[in-house]
């Protein structure tokens, strides 16, 4: 299985599906399954149950998706914070598509309606990155540069990188 990690505007959903595609592989992304398993979108989870409820959503769903997915799996860019979660990602080809400060605030927006984003969406943005990159790092097999990249471009690095070490 490859798992794509990264901070909200990297691109793993998208790229998810695009190294997927190239290399006949399912694709899934467990932002997605925790919507579906809701039946709310993660904005409405954040604001009407707390952080603290998703983030154990984001656990449960993270765990059944790399216990029965074989594919491309994008998760979402707090998962990597448990430690449980950090755990389970051992073994598998973990891809962390790195984004800078700039180049995050550009694809998120600043009109963003993402829960953690309130207030001042770059101070937000820096300081995730600040927090979690490290984090990132530690769990990665692989880093790919994001910035100023089309996605066809990240999903034919990765996988030329992931064929160079199989």
């Amino acid at each position: 299985m490859i798992v794509l990690i990264g901070p909200m505007g990297a691109g793993k959903t998208t790229i998810a599906g695009l190294v997927a595609e190239r290399l006949g592989m399912t694709v899934r992304d467990t932002d997605h399954d925790v919507e579906a398993a809701e039946g709310r979108p993660i904005s409405e989870i954040f604001v009407d149950s707390g952080e603290a409820a998703f983030r154990e959503l984001e656990r449960t769903a993270v765990a059944a998706a790399l216990a029965t997915h074989e594919g491309v799996l994008a998760v979402g860019g707090g998962a990597v914070l448990d430690p449980a979660t950090r755990d389970l990602l051992a073994g598998h080809d973990v891809v962390f598509l790195r984004v800078g400060l700039s180049e995050s605030v550009k694809r998120v927006g600043l009109g963003t309606s993402r829960p953690l984003l309130l207030g001042n969406v770059r101070g937000r943005i820096k300081a995730l990155l600040d927090e979690r990159t490290p984090i990132y790092e530690s769990v990665a097999t692989l880093a790919v540069e994001t910035d100023g990249r089309a996605p066809d471009e990240i999903a034919d690095e990765i996988v030329t990188a992931l064929a160079a070490t199989a």
